[in-house]
């Protein structure tokens, strides 16, 4: 697989992602990725549960106990993720999308449930940083086979989205999420069969549905940035700050 991962991101792919914000990697991730990931994925959710539980607590944030996960910046407590999110497929996706230089950004899983996983509202990733950044990529990596019945992302193309910029975003009640779209556009799914991975700007709209099936439905999600991302007012950094492309040279240092 490693070794094909140039050739399969098409110019045609890169230009989508130009022009209209994304592009979709089908079956991109390599099988013994894919199970780690799953394996990964199961580990963190125990891990959360415990902690709610522990807290006498039903939710925390954006996260919600047996519906809806995000659980993030964890790739330190894990011996194993590391090995995808430096890998040469993700170093790839990097410099066909922001560019020979990248950092880790940020890094979580995002599950829902069986039969109960809640949606989550239209947003901008970047809407959630709080202050003025470059854009970066978010890469959305598919666990399981996507269907609109399980919940599955929808993106606006720039095209019909009519704007590159940072919009406001207003806080939803209940679900605590951030929204910055609240128009009939309903997006494009994103209907892809595990191991498939849709990489897309900070700078989309996008939104997902409830999960409606009996099984969970789960995705990885790492993000890129072209440089550091660092508030300005106090100087600290946004995420991770982790070097991972210099001049399209893998720099990354695995710390065991």
């Amino acid at each position: 697989m490693s070794a094909t991962v140039a050739a399969q991101i098409t110019e045609e792919q890169k230009q989508h992602f130009r022009d209209e914000g994304y592009m979709i990697l089908e079956r991109a991730i390599p099988d013994e990725h894919l199970q780690m990931l799953r394996e990964e994925c199961q580990f963190f959710i125990d891990l959360e549960n415990r902690r709610m539980e522990a807290a006498g607590k039903e939710s925390d944030g954006i996260n919600h106990k047996g519906t809806r996960y995000f659980i993030s910046q964890r790739f330190k407590e894990s011996k194993r993720l590391h090995e995808f999110l430096f890998s040469e497929l993700m170093a790839e996706i990097c410099k066909a999308t922001i560019g020979e230089n990248s950092y880790l950004f940020w890094e979580q899983y995002v599950v829902k449930s069986a039969e109960k996983g809640m949606k989550f509202g239209w947003h901008q990733d970047s809407g959630y940083v709080g202050f003025e950044h470059t854009p970066y990529l978010t890469c959305w990596c598919a666990l399981d086979d996507m269907s609109e019945q399980n919940g599955t992302a929808y993106v606006m193309p720039f095209s019909r989205q009519g704007t590159r910029e940072i919009v406001p975003h207003t806080r939803e009640e209940g679900s605590n999420d951030l929204i910055c779209y609240r128009g009939e556009d309903p997006g494009d799914p994103i209907l892809v069969p595990a191991g498939s991975i849709a990489c897309f700007t900070s700078r989309s709209f996008h939104r997902s549905g409830f999960n409606r099936t009996n099984k969970m439905r789960r995705v990885y999600l790492p993000q890129y940035s072209p440089e550091p991302i660092i508030n300005p007012k106090s100087g600290q950094a946004g995420g991770f700050t982790i070097p991972f492309l210099k001049n399209g040279v893998n720099v990354y240092k695995h710390e065991a």
